[in-house]
C-alpha cells in the first residue's frame, strides 16, 4: 500500500513470524523493496483489488463516476460485470508476473471482495489456472475453495478493526492454543508513513509489527514446536 507498509512486512518476515504477503499491483510499488521481498524467501501472492484506487483495465462497471473503484466490497461486487472482473483480474495477474517473474503462491482479495459473486467465481478460476493456493476466511469459503480442488489453510484468525489486532500478548496467546492443522494469521504489520495517513488502519500497523516481527515471537513459535510456512508450501 505504501513504502512504509512494504518495509514493515519485509522486516516482520526477516525477524519475526510473517511468512507470506500479497502484492497490491494496482498501487505504486517500491521496486527495491519488492526485489528484496522476492529474494527473501517469503511467499508472494496476489492481493486481488477491486475496491481501492483505479483499475488497470479501465473497465467501466468496476468504477464510480470519478473512475475509481467502489470502496464498499458488497456494493462493488453488485455492480460489476463478470467479463470486466475477468479482464481486471487477468491484468493484475499479468502485472504481478511482470514484476516478480514468478507465479503467485496464493490469491486473496482486498476488503474481502472475493466473498461475493461474480468476483468469487472469477478468483477461484484464476487460482485454478495458476495452480495457486487460496485464503479462506471462514468454513463456507473453505468448503468452496476445497470443492474447487484448491489448497487452503484449515483455520483463519485475524481482524482489522479500530484497534491493533496482533499485539504481542494476543500473538503469544494464539500461538499457545493453535488447533491441529494449518492456521493463517491475517496480519497488517507496517511502518507508518504519511502516505498511509488516510487509512483507518495506519498507526495500528506499527503495533502489529512489534507483535509479529520480533525475534522473541519467532523464538516462542519455535519453542512451541510450530512450523512456520508460506502458502506455496501447503
Amino acid at each position: 500500500m505504501t513504502r512504509g507498509v512494504s518495509a514493515g512486512i519485509l522486516e516482520a518476515h526477516l525477524h519475526g513470524i510473517v511468512t507470506s504477503t500479497t502484492v497490491l499491483v494496482t498501487g505504486e510499488l517500491d521496486r527495491q523493496l519488492l526485489a528484496a521481498a522476492c529474494a527473501s524467501g517469503m511467499g508472494m501472492g496476489l492481493h486481488v483489488n477491486l475496491t481501492l484506487g483505479r483499475p488497470l483495465s479501465g473497465a467501466r462497471s468496476l468504477v464510480d463516476a470519478d473512475g475509481r473503484f467502489v470502496r464498499d466490497p458488497r456494493r462493488a461486487a453488485a455492480q460489476v460485470g463478470a467479463k470486466d472482473v475477468e479482464r481486471e483480474i487477468e491484468a493484475q495477474i499479468e502485472k504481478f508476473l511482470a514484476l516478480t517473474k514468478r507465479p503467485p503462491t496464493h490469491l486473496d482479495t482486498h476488503h474481502h471482495v472475493g466473498f461475493y459473486s461474480p468476483v468469487a467465481e472469477t478468483v477461484l478460476a484464476a487460482a485454478r489456472r495458476l495452480g495457486a493456493r487460496m485464503r479462506s476466511e471462514n468454513a463456507f469459503v473453505r468448503a468452496r475453495v476445497r470443492s474447487a480442488g484448491l489448497r487452503t489453510p484449515d483455520h483463519f484468525f485475524g481482524e482489522s478493526g479500530p484497534d491493533a489486532y496482533w499485539t504481542m500478548a494476543r500473538t503469544l496467546r494464539h500461538l499457545g492454543v493453535l488447533p491441529p492443522g494449518v492456521s493463517e494469521f491475517m496480519t497488517h504489520p507496517g511502518r507508518f508513513d504519511e502516505a498511509l495517513a488516510y487509512s483507518r488502519y495506519g498507526r495500528q500497523r506499527e503495533i502489529e509489527l512489534i507483535g509479529l516481527g520480533t525475534p522473541a515471537v519467532r523464538a516462542a513459535a519455535h519453542a512451541l514446536g510450530i512450523t512456520l510456512c508460506h502458502f506455496g508450501q501447503l
